[in-house]
């Protein structure tokens, strides 16, 4: 139920809250629907995407019941489910819904005897019709920068299937990936996934960390006119099964700084035009898709959204195997709980619904698309007697800045330390520090 009985009961005065501003005269002249073409001048097989989709969540961490409830779900509601880094499982496969192949340092489903990435694997399985976009995991907001272990008595038969391992051995997911070393080596990874796909958009997502990182990025980009067909933004806030909580709690980029940083990069350099960006973390409300549009998202993606849609109670026992409701276990006995067929009915209304309301807002805001909602249109509160327009809180870039004049943005320093060869900074090349554009 969406109505709400005797106004807001949020605080609107205090630090935390945030809202985007009406028009006196909406606009109910929209489509039904809004979707997005993903798929840059190099790639040959474009991909029509929800501007809500299913985040990554592996076979593995979630049971069979709970991927073909949401890989059925994504089907009824035309959007697509990323794997998470565990492989393509038959499960994925089972039901036809719109699948995004997401390859961790594992390669799990793809990978030789000792873990390296194998070609002739991934080819056999990304020309599959139901996978759509091959997505590169560098990190994720919940554990950035750090690998896993799925210990052996966890990897059963069907998951070792799934993730090319054997079954009953500790199933590792190292740190950091093996296909590539620095900024260079990542595009050519990517120009050659493009061509073993057929053509299919390949992206990367990360938690953004080390700022001269994402502008390396940008310059091997420019160097080998190689480019990224997306770009998806995991917040630290994002979560996952199981993470150290030094890593949760302490390392990683939020969402909102992460995006704004990925889209300036994008627009200083010129590239924005050719590349999608996507977010994920904590998405649960068509104001959060709202809000993230307005920081230069094209769409964003939900894990947690979608766990409750499953049914999922917070019981804070994914890492266990013991979830109580069926989702995060590989115990047949508790999946019983989870049926199919009517789970996938709430998550294909929880998505659904939840870009209805995305919709309402654009309405109100007097909008065409969600993609007109600019910075300017989004307000937060810096105490309770102040507040400011995003545009005038973070810095937004104009077209080319970076490369006409970068000493005139805040990120001159790290501009100036990136490198297209490498991750690491170079050192004695400072710019003039940023002391406000002309």
């Amino acid at each position: 139920v969406s109505s709400h009985p005797f106004g807001t009961e949020l605080n609107v005065y205090s630090e935390e809250h945030d809202w985007l501003n009406h028009s006196i005269h909406p606009n109910e002249d929209l489509p039904s629907e809004f979707r997005i073409d993903v798929g840059g001048p190099q790639c040959t097989k474009p991909y029509s995407t929800a501007l809500l989709n299913i985040s990554a969540m592996s076979f593995g961490s979630l049971g069979a019941n709970a991927i073909e409830a949401l890989n059925l779900g994504a089907r009824l509601g035309n959007f697509y489910h990323d794997t998470g880094e565990g492989g393509f499982s038959k499960y994925h496969a089972k039901h036809g819904g719109d699948v995004v192949w997401q390859l961790g340092s594992g390669y799990f489903g793809c990978r030789d005897e000792n873990g390296n990435f194998d070609p002739v694997q991934f080819a056999e399985t990304a020309q599959h019709n139901t996978v759509k976009m091959i997505e590169i995991k560098l990190s994720q907001g919940a554990k950035p920068g750090h690998g896993g272990v799925l210990p052996g008595p966890k990897v059963t038969a069907e998951i070792a299937e799934a993730r090319g391992v054997p079954a009953g051995e500790d199933c590792i997911s190292p740190a950091a990936h093996t296909a590539f070393a620095s900024p260079l080596e990542l595009l050519a990874f990517v120009q050659q996934l493009r061509k073993l796909s057929g053509g299919k958009p390949v992206g990367i997502k990360l938690c953004v960390g080390q700022p001269h990182e994402i502008f390396a990025l940008m310059k091997a980009m420019l160097k080998t006119e190689i480019l990224f067909d997306f770009i998806v933004v995991d917040g630290a806030e994002g979560g996952t099964g199981a993470a150290p909580v030094e890593l949760s709690d302490k390392i990683g980029t939020p969402l909102r700084e992460g995006l704004i940083l990925v889209n300036n990069a994008l627009i200083g350099t010129g590239l924005r035009q050719h590349i999608r960006v996507g977010a994920a973390g904590k998405v649960t409300s068509g104001a959060n898709l709202a809000m993230n549009a307005a920081l230069g998202a094209d769409w964003s993606n939900a894990a947690r959204g979608f766990m409750f849609s499953l049914g999922c109670v917070q019981s804070m026992r994914c890492h266990t195997g013991e979830c109580p409701t069926g989702i995060a276990t590989q115990d047949p006995r508790r999946q019983r709980g989870l049926v199919v067929a009517d789970k996938a009915q709430r998550v294909f209304r929880f998505q659904q619904q939840t870009v209805a309301a995305l919709r309402d807002i654009v309405i109100a805001m007097g909008l065409d698309t969600p993609w007109q909602i600019r910075p300017h249109h989004l307000h937060e509160r810096l105490n309770a007697v102040k507040s400011s327009s995003i545009d005038h809180i973070y810095p937004f870039l104009k077209e080319g800045v970076l490369l006409d004049a970068p000493e005139k943005t805040p990120y001159a320093h790290y501009w100036a330390a990136a490198r297209a060869d490498s991750y690491r900074a170079q050192t004695g090349k400072r710019q003039t520090i940023y002391k406000g554009a002309d």
